[in-house]
């Protein structure tokens, strides 16, 4: 189920970069994609916000990288923490839930890309597995539509 309406604000470890994400985040999931894997040493763990409520301080200091076409993945340019996954053709931003100010008051609900996790751990948690990604309604107990991390 979505979390209740209301500001949260995250940022990168050396605090060059600053967020807002007005409105309601998705429940967590965790994405075990080779290219989560590669850009977290393992995976990635990710809410998401309407496009519109997102807003980005200090911009500039966000170094983009198209990772597949039409997707493209922020860092923070100077201490190099992964913020963002945004499909263009998508109505919401994903977030790296790590980099939110705690408390966030999310919940993981899914693993997704399971078939390509990598093969030093096991997924113990009990939450869905999908062999790959987000089909149809990514957003647990809403009508939001979309897919991704």
């Amino acid at each position: 189920m979505s979390e209740p309406a209301r500001d949260h604000a995250g940022g990168c470890a050396c605090g060059a970069v600053r967020y807002r994400a007005s409105g309601d985040l998705r429940p967590v999931v965790a994405c075990h994609c080779s290219q989560c894997r590669k850009a977290f040493t393992n995976y990635g763990a990710f809410t998401a916000v309407a496009r519109g409520g997102l807003a980005i301080d200090n911009e500039a200091e966000v170094t983009w990288h198209e990772s597949s076409p039409g997707v493209r993945r922020g860092f923070c340019r100077r201490c190099g923490s992964a913020l963002f996954w945004d499909n263009s053709a998508a109505a919401q931003v994903s977030i790296a839930a790590g980099t939110l100010d705690q408390p966030s008051g999310l919940t993981q609900v899914r693993h997704i890309y399971v078939a390509d996790k990598a093969d030093f751990y096991e997924l113990g948690d009990g939450l869905e597995q999908l062999s790959q990604g987000q089909s149809g309604n990514p957003w647990p107990g809403s009508a939001r539509g979309g897919g991704g991390a």
